[in-house]
């Protein structure tokens, strides 16, 4: 009993990785926020970069696009080359894409710099979760630390429109960009004293094909079923549905042939893999 108690106490997280936690949590929460925290910017871009309705449509939407359509790729990738490297890189292009998105002059570069920030964006979810996994050898605190991860991911959600709201009353809409760049920085400060790095042991090659059959499915579906939550049902949003469907049967059929696929379904069987999957999807195709 004295040796099970011995070891327990071992696998037990100290401050550093709690601390790592919250870093992480803060990070997600930013990555969510930027979701929803241009809900009440758009009349004040609409006055100062004259978008049109179609250009208004993509500066709204092409964020969440690109982080649903890369999700799954930068998750592989972190697991190929290191899940921290990738953090890292997806938060000094996350702080950088803000920037640019924050100062720009036209609505055309607004929505490149949102596209960037989506791709970067795409990093930041896959990677925050893995080494939150990887930082706890206890279950029941992995579970804890999950759980305070995906309320970070709930809040920033929330609490998007409101703190871009209450930055409006004050600032130039650039503001709901600009306060991504310091949680940013501290992240980068902050991972490589409080986190590991991990990688897959095998260290496969990224199969590309896979990458743009992942987002030949993810990006075609989720346009439509924004465009049927938006405009109402319409026969034509079916048709990208279909197509990205069709296309995600080609990815899974590819997917159970590679010796190194891009994602193992076998993950799917897992609940937790499962939920936050489901979770993050949800996240692109509702907000």
């Amino acid at each position: 009993m004295h040796t099970g108690s011995a070891k327990a106490g071992r696998d037990l997280a100290g401050r550093r990785e709690w601390i790592g936690v919250c870093v992480l949590s803060i990070a997600c929460l930013i990555y969510s926020m930027d979701l929803s925290i241009l809900f009440l910017a758009i009349p004040a871009i609409v006055a100062d970069l004259d978008p049109s309705a179609s250009e208004l449509l993509w500066i709204n939407d092409i964020y969440g696009f690109m982080v649903a359509g890369f999700l799954v790729t930068m998750g592989t990738l972190g697991d190929r080359i290191g899940r921290r490297r990738v953090l890292l890189i997806g938060a000094a292009a996350f702080g950088i894409a803000s920037a640019l998105a924050a100062f720009s002059t036209t609505a055309q570069q607004l929505i490149v710099s949102r596209a960037l920030l989506g791709i970067a964006g795409a990093t930041i979810a896959p990677s925050t979760l893995s080494l939150i996994v990887n930082l706890f050898n206890n279950e029941a605190e992995r579970n804890r630390a999950i759980g305070i991860w995906g309320t970070a991911f709930a809040l920033g959600g929330l609490i998007g429109p409101l703190l871009g709201g209450f930055l409006l009353q004050y600032f130039h809409w650039g503001a709901v960009f600009l306060i991504n760049v310091p949680v940013m920085f501290i992240l980068l400060i902050a991972a490589p004293i409080l986190l590991p790095e991990y990688k897959s042991e095998d260290g496969a090659r990224l199969d590309l094909l896979s990458v743009l059959l992942s987002l030949a499915t993810v990006l075609p579906i989720i346009y439509g079923f924004k465009h049927v939550a938006a405009d109402g049902f319409d026969i034509r949003h079916l048709l990208p549905i279909g197509g990205g469907f069709v296309v995600g049967w080609l990815f899974l059929r590819r997917q159970k042939t590679l010796p190194d696929p891009l994602i193992d379904l076998k993950l799917f069987a897992l609940p937790a893999f499962t939920a936050s999957l489901l979770v993050n999807l949800a996240g692109m195709f509702f907000v």
